[in-house]
Formats: C-alpha cells, structure tokens, sequence
C-alpha cells in the first residue's frame, strides 16, 4: 500500500470538506492501493500532530471530530480528546512545521496543503519545497506574491499543484500546461472567473437593476459578506495573475489593470456597507444599463472578464458576441476560452461549477492524488 503522508494548512469551509473527502474515499483509494495518512491539521492557531509522523495518523473519528469543531467556529485548541496527538500553538507552530518538513521532506516525503485565505504561508510554503516536500494549494495568495517568493515556490514544478486556485475543481491549470507541454503557443485566454459577477451580469443582461441583482446574489450565498468584495474585480484579477504567470509573464498585480464596479469612494474605508447596500449600489445602475443596452445594439452582451492576451492583462467588463461560449454563459458556472496554435478558430472552452467548499475540496484532492507517483 502507498502511503502519502499529509499536514493540513487551514480548516475552514475547503480544509473540512476535504478531510471529509478523504475519509468518505478510503475504499476507493485503498482499491487504488492508496492511503493518504493525515499527520497534522493546523488553524490560525494550533497545529494538532501525530506523536510519530513515521508510522502514526490522526484516525478518521479525530479527523471528523475536527470537521464538527471547526464548522461550529472553534479552535483546535479546544479539542479536549486527542488520544496520542499532541497541540502546538503560537511561536512553536511554525517551527514544528518545519521541523517536520525536514524530518519527511527527503526521506518517506510530505504533503503540504494550504486551504487558508493567508498571505502569511508563502514563507513556510518557500521552505518546506526547499525541503523537498510536495505542496497543495487552494489559496491564490503564495502565487500571486512577490516575483522572487513565486520562483521559489514553482522551482521544483513537480512538487506543486494547485488546480484548485483557478476555477475549483475545473481542469483549467491542467489544460493550460498541457497545452504549453506539447510545444502549443498559446495566444489568448479570457475567462469568467467568479461565479458572483457571471451570474450578476447574466441577470442584468434579461434588463434587471444592477443593485437588485447583487442584493438577491448576496441573500442566495454567492457574494461575499461585503459585496464590494466580489464587485471589486481582485478575486478575478489574483486568478488572472495566476495565469499569466502560467505563461511565463513575469509581472506582479500593479500590471494588471483592474475595472472596479463601484467607485472608489464607496469603497469599504470610506462608506459603511449599510450604506452602501442602501444607496451607493443603486446609485450604479444607470451606468450599467446604459453599458447593456449599447452591448445590446451592437449585438453583443455583457461579460465581467479576465483577458491575457500580447502583452496586457485585462480585468474588468467587456462586451462579448452572444454566441460565444462567454457570452451563452448563464448562472454562476466559470467559463474559459484559450485560443492557441491548435485551437485557432474555435478556442479550448472549459465550463462548470468554478467555485463552493465541496468542488474546491475534491479538485485539492485530485492534486494530492497526483503526486502519488513521487512516494515510496
């Protein structure tokens, strides 16, 4: 049986949902003659470790017992029966991470998945690949940092995955590398990227206000707590960053011109969210419908999208033809089309579910699953 040893980073709505996954597949993966040993589950606060990251893991009762903690909004320091495990906090954390790193990185190897929304684990992330472990990654933030943090981070490109850091669970990364790999050029890409503005602008294109839109968006769960969140263009800009860093562009965000939905006094250090919801949002609509109505004439929609193309990268509306695959998108679902040497006239068009805990989880897991072939 193949063991991949793993250390959890961050266990919110991704990391629970997939330790779930890993316990739910057992059979399957044990078919495979696969078993995936977690040894750590860390949060922002403590780090929960086997007594023996040789030969022990946490059992899959502790790990669905940690799911339970964390989806009631606990710590895991509060986890009062660990049986053989031991608890580190604070200073000790990210030492004992380390120390682990080093302990396995070289020797049975090492897992490391980050589910956190952190800037703060680029650091650990650079040096446990130094260490020679494999890295997962649902959070955008190491791959969009600083040029020098990047390179460190993608030195061993074998030992890092992260599919799930642009479109959930959608072979977006694969396909690209895939591409690039077979010695395609690749000339165009333009996406949908966030699930909250494809939907938004799909509604508003069937003549419904903007604001009330993004109202209904927020009551149905698909926007964040602040809307201007998602109406800001960042998410989508950090996925296209992620992109055309794929490509071999060497540029940081401030190269990437990003179209904002809302002005920059309403933003969230100058006008509350109350307010904004009240009388900022609605305040946007003319501009919208005036924008739809002009795509409309031309024969066109609106789309908010991400387009890598020459030597620019471009995050913000644009108008679309509506028999493309961008411009038939409909509800929440992400859409990307690359147009490439071998895919000229009809781009490489990749849809489905880009976003929620339980798609992003399973494409994590796809990637740890991926890197079975580096284990003893």
């Amino acid at each position: 049986m193949k063991s991949i040893p793993v250390v959890l980073l961050g266990c919110g709505g991704v990391g629970t949902q997939l330790l779930q996954h890993i316990v739910s597949c057992r059979s399957l993966h044990a078919k495979q003659g696969l078993v995936l040993r977690v040894v750590g589950v860390c949060d922002s606060k403590s780090l929960i470790l086997v007594s023996d990251v040789f030969t022990k893991d946490l059992d899959d009762s502790l790990l669905l017992e940690i799911c339970r903690l964390k989806n009631s909004s606990s710590s895991l320091a509060t986890l009062t029966s660990f049986g053989e495990c031991k608890v580190f906090t604070n200073l000790e954390l990210k030492r004992k991470v380390l120390d682990i790193a080093a302990l396995l990185g070289k020797s049975i190897g090492l897992t490391f998945v980050d589910c956190t929304a952190s800037s703060e684990t680029v650091g650990v992330l650079c040096r446990v690949v130094e260490l020679g472990c494999c890295v997962v990654l649902a959070n955008k933030k190491p791959l969009t940092s600083d040029m020098d943090d990047y390179e460190k981070l993608v030195l061993h490109p074998r030992h890092i995955r992260h599919e799930s850091t642009v479109g959930a669970g959608l072979p977006v990364i694969t396909s690209i590398n895939r591409l690039l790999a077979s010695g395609d050029t690749i000339a165009r890409i333009i996406g949908s990227l966030s699930g909250t503005l494809g939907y938004v602008m799909s509604e508003v294109e069937d003549g419904k206000p903007f604001s009330e839109v993004v109202k209904a968006a927020k009551g149905l769960g698909y926007t964040e707590p602040d809307p201007r969140d998602d109406l800001s263009g960042m998410d989508v800009a950090r996925k296209a960053l992620i992109l055309a860093r794929l490509l071999g562009w060497r540029i940081n965000m401030d190269n990437i011109k990003v179209e904002s939905l809302y002005p920059q006094e309403m933003g969230p250090n100058t006008m509350s969210l109350d307010d904004f919801m009240a009388s900022g949002l609605p305040s946007l609509d003319k501009d919208i419908e005036e924008k739809t109505k002009v795509a409309s004439i031309n024969g066109n929609v609106l789309r908010y999208v991400c387009m890598i193309e020459g030597s620019s990268c471009l995050v913000g509306i644009k108008e679309l033809p509506k028999d493309s695959p961008l411009g038939r998108l409909r509800g929440s679902d992400n859409v990307v089309e690359i147009y490439s040497r071998c895919y000229s006239e009809l781009p490489l068009v990749i849809q489905g579910a880009g976003a929620g805990n339980d798609t992003t989880a399973a494409g994590v897991l796809a990637d740890i699953l991926d890197f079975q072939d580096l284990f003893p």
